[in-house]
């Protein structure tokens, strides 16, 4: 199957297609599912075989994370992200949620500040808040076509109760891709404030041409003593359904912590998800993720082209993710008009920009992990709901 084959995800308990109707109002009969950040098109064909031969066996029984798992996690930072760490310092989590969740149980107390740059992922401030913990807001600035980070700004928000920094890179919504110099700012304003570093990288290996992804530890190692990096396969192979995530940890101590929580909740990862991993982060996996880049270079350049022939709408461009952050303070519209425009004329779902915070408010996240024909079409929808405009 190719990343253009349209499979009807409707009725297969998809979250993205079968939740949209009861949250946006957006039938799964008539309208696009460009919300939450999962594929429409299957994993690559070795995560495949995988489960095929899982289910060929036909015994699902207790497992462990096995070496040949933890081998794969190593071999691919290594040889996708050029960033070398030793298989001791990986533990796994029920997906990046989880994970992140467990950093804020382990490293934090209730009434403790948490500090994010904004507008970012939308889990960090509802994770931050349900674990009792305070949301420290940190807005980054637009900087021409991007983000950039005011550190001066940053440090006036802080009053010495914060604990623990939540950085996103590649950052979503925006797609930025953060620069060698600009990780070791932030890993040096963490250690400055005497923060943990919890850097979620889930996006990291999907990144367009003409850029390069550092992971943070590798950008600043000085900051590994107190630096954890969360990835997984989830987003690259559209396996998030799985919840198998990683939480890289350098630092014995920090690890230490984690592994008796973990041993404390009675966590062990699933064999499925495991299995599937392992088979992604191989030669045959890569191959895989270079083809989706070219298929989602093509879907980000329709829609970047369409957003621009609209009047009023401005799309950052995308250097990493296949979510698009599109800007609609030009139409003059109030949040509530943009969102009858998409919802109710274009029959569109999107992740509301509000929701990621400062700096949101005038935009809407739009998923183009999907196929071709199906981003034709929303770009057709776009045109004739803001037709008035053009």
């Amino acid at each position: 199957m190719t990343f253009n084959d349209v499979i009807d995800r409707r009725g297969t308990n998809s979250s993205k297609w079968d939740k949209m109707e009861d949250l946006y109002g957006v039938s799964p009969q008539d309208g696009l599912a460009m919300w939450t950040a999962d594929s429409d098109y299957p994993t690559a064909p070795c995560v495949r075989e995988a489960v095929r031969n899982a289910a060929d066996h036909g015994v699902f029984g207790y497992s462990w994370e096995h070496p040949a798992y933890l081998a794969s996690v190593q071999w691919w930072m290594q040889n996708r992200h050029d960033w070398s760490i030793d298989t001791d310092w990986v533990l796994t989590s029920q997906g990046l949620g989880n994970a992140i969740a467990l950093c804020l149980d382990v490293w934090t107390d209730p009434g403790d500040g948490v500090v994010i740059f904004s507008p970012v992922y939308h889990e960090f401030a509802h994770k931050i808040n349900k674990t009792g913990r305070r949301v420290v807001e940190c807005p980054l600035v637009r900087d021409g076509d991007s983000y950039g980070i005011d550190f001066e700004d940053a440090q006036s928000r802080l009053d010495g109760s914060e604990k623990l920094l939540m950085w996103c890179s590649p950052q979503n919504p925006s797609g930025r891709v953060w620069s060698n110099e600009e990780l070791r700012a932030v890993a040096a304003f963490a250690m400055r404030n005497g923060l943990i570093l919890v850097s979620d990288e889930v996006h990291q290996d999907l990144v367009f041409p003409g850029q390069t992804f550092i992971p943070m530890a590798k950008a600043a190692p000085e900051a590994q003593p107190f630096t954890v990096t969360l990835t997984a396969a989830s987003k690259t192979f559209n396996i998030a359904g799985q919840r198998t995530g990683n939480m890289i940890i350098p630092d014995h101590n920090l690890r230490a912590a984690m592994r008796h929580r973990l041993k404390t909740l009675d966590y062990m990862p699933s064999a499925l998800g495991v299995s599937m991993v392992t088979a992604a982060y191989t030669p045959e996996g890569a191959e895989w993720v270079d083809a989706q880049m070219v298929h989602l270079d093509g879907n980000r350049k329709l829609f970047d082209a369409t957003i621009a022939e609209i009047p009023g709408l401005w799309s950052m461009p995308l250097q990493a993710t296949y979510l698009a952050w599109v800007d609609f303070s030009g139409t003059g519209m109030t949040h509530d008009e943009v969102m009858k425009r998409l919802r109710k004329d274009a029959r569109i779902a999107t992740s509301s920009g509000p929701g990621f915070g400062t700096g949101g408010e005038t935009f809407e996240r739009f998923n183009l992990a999907t196929q071709h024909a199906r981003v034709e079409e929303a770009c057709k929808r776009l045109k004739h709901a803001f037709s008035d405009l053009q």
